[in-house]
């Protein structure tokens, strides 16, 4: 069931996605060469507990971490633990804060020190996918259509999509109906209504996106061992332009 939010709800789900949005934006400044996950773990959770937030992530269905971190050809759901980050290195990282009862979400992915045009391609054009696709994120367009958009925008580039992770709604619960892949067919799924909140999450590869799950239950990555990035926004659907939740706070977060 695809739950609509009231004014009230939204209000809180900005405050949500600000602070994971920070929690983000800490992380990504923390990647470079010289650096444990784990660091980046810590300092997540701190920041999502300062501004009077849960981190959503940890414990969930058993998850032990406060974010994922995901290093090169580590799709998503990266455990961070004391691998050591390396000049070249590219890091997904993916953050989920619970505020008054509503989650916000996003994701993005940082070079780590120098990193190959082929990389810094990567992870520009993951991050344009969205974008790609947020044109169309209005009422009376469908789930397919969001997709298809950033189906198109990739394949035209070279490279794979992620087929068997998607991106969701939001709200109350991380996971919420609709289910939204990164692919089409336009013209398919439910139609986008004003008051839906939904996380869209381009996973885009330079291989062919096949990805298999390690045996620690989390962890994915990418058959093929090439690089993967992530990328990824909490978006209310209004009558008129979309709004993204998951947008750094002009003034502290309370």
């Amino acid at each position: 069931m695809i739950v609509i939010k009231s004014a009230k709800d939204i209000e809180i789900m900005k405050k949500a996605g600000a602070i994971a949005a920070g929690a983000r934006a800490l992380a990504g400044s923390m990647v470079r060469p010289g650096v444990e996950l784990r660091q980046i773990d810590k300092a997540v959770h701190q920041f999502i507990l300062s501004h009077g937030a849960k981190a959503t992530f940890l414990g969930y269905g058993g998850y032990p971490a406060s974010c994922c971190l995901s290093v090169n050809e580590v799709v998503i759901h990266g455990i961070p633990g004391n691998q050591v980050l390396k000049e070249g290195d590219i890091v997904s990282v993916d953050v989920g804060a619970t505020f008054q009862g509503f989650v916000g979400d996003c994701a993005d992915t940082f070079p780590c020190g120098a990193v190959s045009q082929e990389d810094e391609a990567l992870i520009r054009d993951t991050r344009q996918s969205f974008w790609e696709a947020f044109k169309i994120m209005r009422e009376g367009y469908r789930i397919g259509d969001i997709g298809a958009a950033v189906e198109s925008y990739c394949r035209s580039r070279g490279y794979g999509v992620v087929w068997e992770y998607t991106g969701h709604g939001v709200g109350r619960a991380m996971h919420e109906d609709p289910a939204i892949p990164n692919l089409g067919p336009a013209g398919h799924g439910a139609r986008l209504k004003s008051g839906m909140t939904i996380a869209v999450e381009p996973m885009i590869c330079q291989g062919t996106g096949d990805v298999h799950r390690l045996s620690d239950g989390w962890t994915v990555k990418t058959k093929d061992g090439k690089k993967s990035a992530h990328y990824e926004n909490t978006v209310w659907i209004t009558r008129s332009d979309p709004v993204i939740l998951t947008a750094l706070a002009e003034k502290p977060i309370r």
